[in-house]
């Protein structure tokens, strides 16, 4: 299955960039993940999820955890937890109903990276993995028909200077933020369900 649509095709005739394109799928893209893949997704700390509804209205998430919070399981299993947030359940939902999702793994510094990952995804809440993800409250797992790297040079150069104090670990309840405090919005916060 080409990675390119008529929409693709349309543009990269009028660029002139159809030959680069045929030669990148040709040598870059993948169905499955390599060790060089796993090795970068596990180390990384934030992705980006892009999902979309039934009548394909588009929503992109940030999803961040602890370096290992995504796994590569197999070379066609991609899974990570689902962890408290606003509620909304904007990307769930979306793959309730459409189960297409695009993910963007980036490494930003001196040496920047970038990965793309397009597959289909289910959520699984009784899943056996989800015992090791302190935390998480439904696990995501993603089946890759996609996966090629990205050119990395507008990656800024940036670097992390801490994580979030409300990333999940093990035997530690995570502070609430203080939004969910609010007059606006403590009378609605249903409790914190405990999780492993």
């Amino acid at each position: 299955m080409s990675m390119y649509l008529e929409g693709n095709r349309e543009l990269q005739r009028r660029f002139g960039t159809e030959a680069l394109a045929d030669r990148l799928e040709e040598r870059l893209h993948q169905t499955a993940f390599t060790e060089s893949d796993k090795d970068f997704i596990e180390a990384s700390a934030f992705f980006f999820l892009a999902t979309a509804d039934a009548d394909g209205q588009p929503d992109c998430s940030f999803k961040g955890g602890a370096p290992g919070f995504v796994q590569v399981v197999t070379p066609t299993l991609l899974v990570y937890p689902d962890y408290d947030g606003n509620g909304m359940f904007k990307s769930l939902g979306n793959v309730r109903a459409n189960p297409h999702v695009g993910l963007l793994f980036i490494l930003m510094g001196e040496r920047p990276r970038r990965l793309r990952v397009n597959g289909t995804a289910e959520l699984s809440f009784d899943d056996p993995l989800l015992a090791g993800c302190p935390g998480g409250q439904v696990l995501v797992r993603i089946t890759p028909t996609h996966v090629f790297p990205n050119c990395p040079r507008y990656i800024p150069k940036t670097e992390l200077i801490a994580p979030s104090d409300y990333v999940p670990q093990a035997n530690c309840a995570p502070p609430e933020p203080a939004w969910k405090s609010s007059v606006d919005f403590k009378d609605v916060v249903p409790p914190r369900k405990p999780t492993v």
